[in-house]
């Protein structure tokens, strides 16, 4: 049972990752896109119809292509909280790695 439950949690980090780098990939996709639909929608300029039926195209994109969907997250745990984008790991793993000497260029400071 304990193996299973441990089994199931990995599963579960890893489809978190895999999820996260799904919304990065569509990001990037419709990126162009949507920032053509934005400033579309705030050129005051433009007629009204025009502009809420580029809202609308804009609304129908799909909700993951939105850059706030993406979530940095560790590598190594999926952990949501605490992850340095250089390394894209978290603080707990930093330390770990860093401990252990299996970080290139990193030690602990001491003076």
């Amino acid at each position: 049972m304990g193996r299973n439950l441990l089994v199931k949690m990995e599963v579960r980090k890893e489809n978190r990752n895999i999820r996260d780098n799904h919304r990065r990939l569509l990001v990037e996709k419709f990126e162009l896109k949507r920032n053509f639909f934005k400033a579309l929608v705030r050129d005051p300029t433009l007629p009204q119809e025009m502009r809420e039926l580029h809202a609308y195209k804009l609304a129908k994109l799909p909700r993951n292509s939105s850059f706030t969907r993406v979530r940095n997250r560790c590598v190594f745990t999926g952990r949501p909280r605490g992850v340095y984008q250089l390394f894209r790991m978290s603080r707990l793993v930093f330390r770990s790695l860093a401990s252990q000497g299996l970080l290139e260029g990193i030690r602990k400071a001491s003076w």
